[in-house]
């Protein structure tokens, strides 16, 4: 049996914004009944200021599913879509007052859902549905889920990829091939914890973070036809502005977060990066 939040009984009993606005601007549908779980959001928006007027969703799936699903169209109501965007599955999680740790799938699957919305928004094609190939063919989860998940949530174990996607819980066969998965995510990029640092003067601070965005993160970025400004440097805040192919980009609070993470092991453990 789950242990389940008073807030996350409040959210299952009691479901906000449930069913489907007649002519969305946006629909977002993610997961499959087959494997379990399946979601649709639908958004009215306004298209003059890009603000969530509306939101509601229909899921196929358990309690923490339908709570998830609630919370995420309670949080975003009000948000410009790019505002939106910046909800992760863990705030959707914490707002709950938290999920047992064996369900934490049902917010990752409402935060693809609203990734999936925006792009159907914004005209772009297909960018939560990832292709390539599947590692597990039980729950159909492909090899860039589990890459883009376990990166975003910091998952160093098999059985955290599991909780999150699902993926190695049915017959297990992929469980393996999960784990090589994640031995070379994290020999190129160990998982972020704050780290102790000497303290620096404002100006070493600041020469010290444009030094590693000019040598760790720009060439990266600019490989894939994006950019990045630096707008300001406000003690910990870092004010930055995505240039090229990153800017709008349906992606770009992964590449804000990575950021933010490449800094913090570097600089200090309490930098914040923010967008424009």
């Amino acid at each position: 049996m789950w242990e389940y939040t008073e807030k996350v009984r409040e959210y299952f009993l009691n479901p906000k914004n449930i069913g489907e606005i007649e002519n969305p601007d946006a629909v977002g549908e993610v997961g499959s009944i087959i494997c379990g779980d399946a979601l649709k959001l639908t958004l009215k928006i306004d298209r003059e200021t890009h603000k969530i007027i509306d939101a509601k969703f229909q899921t196929f799936g358990c309690a923490s599913a339908i709570a998830s699903s609630s919370a995420l169209t309670e949080r975003i109501k009000g948000k410009t879509v790019d505002e939106a965007l910046q909800i992760t599955n863990q705030d959707l999680a914490e707002f709950l007052g938290g999920l047992p740790k064996e369900k934490m799938h049902c917010s990752v699957m409402g935060r693809e859902a609203l990734e999936a919305a925006v792009a159907n928004y914004k005209g772009i094609p297909g960018v939560v549905e990832e292709e390539g190939r599947v590692v597990c063919e039980c729950f159909s989860v492909t090899e860039e889920k589990i890459r883009k998940v376990a990166i975003e949530n910091h998952l160093t174990t098999v059985d955290e990829v599991t909780n999150y996607t699902k993926a190695g819980g049915g017959c297990g066969e992929c469980r393996e091939e999960i784990g090589a998965i994640l031995s070379d995510i994290w020999s190129l990029k160990k998982p972020v914890k704050p780290v102790k640092t000497k303290k620096l003067t404002n100006l070493q601070k600041i020469a010290l973070i444009q030094e590693i965005i000019e040598r760790e993160i720009r060439p990266g970025l600019q490989a894939d036809g994006g950019d990045i400004e630096i707008i300001d440097i406000d003690g910990d805040r870092v004010i930055v502005a995505l240039r090229g192919m990153c800017t709008g980009c349906i992606m770009s609070g992964v590449t804000l977060s990575g950021i933010q993470d490449k800094l913090r092991e570097l600089v200090s453990g309490e930098v914040i990066v923010e967008e424009q």
